[in-house]
């Protein structure tokens, strides 16, 4: 029986301080699948470089020249985690069977590829690499983290609870996710709707081993909210509701007016009236915020601007020429 060609798609921004540890780890594991007969020696760690600013693109061509097991690719320009995920993945696509998706930082326990790439071998298209517990997360992540996940499933969206983007995917399942072409990337939502055959791994996950992350709460929530309006409609329609309930309460306290008018129980009332006004002109705010953000997406889509350019690679030609022929 072949074996599989595993390409690791890890995307970097600048990962200068961890990426001279973390590419040792990651080669580390690649040889030790290979020796175990998993996976071809063809296989490859390959770094994406999202437009970084430090000398991350430097290290990456500096280990790709050291040894043939490294790879590499850099995007023209920033343009974020998913895209430049999604880039690696597309590429590593003509060369490899197999991917494995994975941050840079050494969080995430590189040991559960084994399990991984035995589960790809029992016949699974995709596996999810599921977090076992958070314990190396502050209270507030953790808590944030999880209630993301538990608002992502009551809007209908179809995401595995506890999962990033640490997974095993087949070439079958890349090409299926090629065929989604949607500018607003959250692709742990998308690859649930690929479908085939699944599985989960669990794994712990570490302290961060260099560094410093590149998630605040303001890219934490950017993306969740990216998660949300691309995935699901319910919003909009919570608006629906919401509009429909003011609509009726409005009605009823029109008769409750009218009623106390004619029986004479009329009392003045202007601080009251005020913070109505006050409250139903925020709740109308929010709401044309919530449904230009869908206008804005829709606007992005239309417009099929590319998701990511590769500017330049460390493949030889060999490298080249199979992947032509993939």
């Amino acid at each position: 029986m072949k074996k599989p060609v595993l390409y690791i798609v890890i995307p970097c921004y600048n990962e200068e301080a961890v990426l001279p540890i973390t590419s040792g780890m990651f080669l580390e594991k690649l040889k030790s699948l290979i020796a175990a007969g998993k996976i071809a020696d063809e296989s490859r760690v390959f770094f994406v470089n999202d437009g970084s600013k430090d000398g991350t693109w430097d290290i990456i061509r500096s280990l790709a020249e050291k040894d043939e097991h490294f790879a590499g690719a850099s995007l023209s320009r920033n343009r974020g985690h998913q895209n430049a995920l999604l880039g690696g993945l597309m590429t590593a696509k003509e060369f490899a069977d197999v991917t494995i998706s994975i941050d840079c930082d050494g969080q995430d326990d590189i040991n559960a590829m084994d399990k991984m790439i035995d589960e790809y071998l029992a016949g699974c298209d995709v596996v999810y690499g599921v977090r076992s517990k958070r314990d190396t997360d502050t209270w507030f992540k953790r808590t944030t983290a999880e209630g993301f996940y538990k608002v992502m499933r009551a809007l209908g969206a179809e995401t595995v609870f506890n999962h990033a983007d640490y997974r095993l995917l087949s070439r079958r399942a890349l090409e299926g996710l090629a065929q989604f072409t949607e500018v607003n990337l959250f692709l742990r939502g998308l690859v649930p709707l690929v479908g085939y055959r699944s599985s989960s791994v669990y794994y712990e996950r570490n302290e961060r081993i260099a560094g410093e992350s590149h998630y605040p709460l303001k890219k934490m929530l950017a993306l969740a909210f990216d998660g949300i309006t691309s995935l699901s409609v319910k919003p909009i329609r919570l608006i629906t509701g919401l509009g429909f309930f003011i609509s009726l309460a409005s009605v009823i306290g029109v008769v409750w007016v009218l009623l106390t008018k004619l029986f004479g129980f009329t009392t003045s009332g202007w601080a009251s009236m005020t913070c109505a006004i006050f409250f139903m002109g925020g709740v109308q705010l929010l709401c044309l915020g919530v449904i230009g953000e869908y206008i804005g997406k829709i606007y992005n889509e239309t417009k099929r601007r590319p998701r990511y350019i590769i500017s330049e690679t460390t493949f030889d030609k060999a490298d080249e020429n199979r992947g032509e022929g993939a």
